[in-house]
Parts: structure tokens; sequence; C-alpha cells
């Protein structure tokens, strides 16, 4: 009985296949959105004013970050926590395709929320004119807050990683 219910719950890892194969129809409408805003752009680049045409840009920028993310969170997911995913030896590999533990893909979603959010206040920035103090204040707060917390996980990871390798106590036998 035992055997069963370890086998059932092991096997069970293949319920969140379809979790990971959502990700990349999330790909697919952020690739669409992408390039809806590349018309836009395209359409009015002759009247569009340089601070706004910036604005556009930081946006694409930021969706093909979080497109990166997606990318990075459905392979490295899938890989940790499903199956290996085997690639032919003749088709392009991705470098770190196979080398992402579960700790280093928490630090990489870290420090990809990290960089989302400083290209967010770096366009509300741009627009302060537009924005009370105090929302321009806790938009600041918000970031730092991202900040410290990626600046944490690396370092309790860090903490974790030493405390995990063996020490070696050397004797002064003469």
């Amino acid at each position: 009985m035992e055997k069963f219910f370890e086998n059932l719950l092991y096997r069970s890892r293949w319920l969140l296949a379809p979790i990971y194969f959502g990700l990349s129809l999330a790909v697919l409408a952020l690739g669409i959105k992408f390039f809806e805003e590349v018309f836009h752009l395209l359409v009015h680049i002759f009247t569009i004013k340089e601070a706004d045409l910036i604005l556009v840009i930081l946006s694409l920028i930021d969706i093909a970050m979080v497109g990166g993310l997606l990318i990075m969170v459905m392979m490295s997911g899938y890989e940790n926590f499903v199956s290996r995913i085997d690639i032919n030896d003749d088709e392009e590999k991705l470098s770190w395709l196979g080398k992402m533990d579960s700790s280093s893909l928490k630090a990489k979603i870290a420090a990809s929320i990290v960089a989302i959010s400083s290209i967010h206040l770096l366009k509300i920035f741009m627009g302060a004119d537009a924005y009370e103090s105090e929302e321009l204040k806790w938009y600041v707060i918000m970031h730092m807050t991202f900040v410290a917390s990626a600046f944490l996980m690396g370092y309790l990871d860090k903490i974790a990683k030493n405390d995990a390798k063996p020490t070696i106590i050397h004797s002064d036998n003469k």
C-alpha cells in the first residue's frame, strides 16, 4: 500500500506539465501584445514625442523581459519537477537548460522582478508630473521592497550553500 501511494505521488508530478504548457500560451499572448505595440509605434513614429517613444520602448523591453522570465520558469520548472527535456545533439540547446536548480531559478526570478520593477519605475519617473508625491513614494517603496527581497533571498541562499559544504578541521599534530 505504501509503495502504491509513493508511486502515485511521484507520478502526480505530471499534473504540472499542462501548467508549464499553459505558460507557453502566455508567451504567445505576450508576443501578440509586443507586436501590437510595435505596430502602434510604427504608425505614429513621425508624430510621437521623444519621451513617449522612450516609454513605448521601455514597455517593449518590459514585455521581452517578462517573456524571458516565463521561458525560464516554464523550461526550468518542467526540468526540475516533471521530466528532463531531451534535445537531439544536432539541435540548438539553451546553455542553461539542465543546469538551473530551483534555488538558482528563484534567484533569477527575483533578479528579473527587480529589473522589471526598475523599468516600470523609470516609466513612472518619466511621467512624474502625472503622479502625486505620495504615489511616487509608494512606487519607490515597492521597488525597494523587491530589491531588498532579492538581496535577502540571494544572501540566505549563499548562507545555505556555505552551511552545506563540509568543514575541514585541521589539527596540529607534531
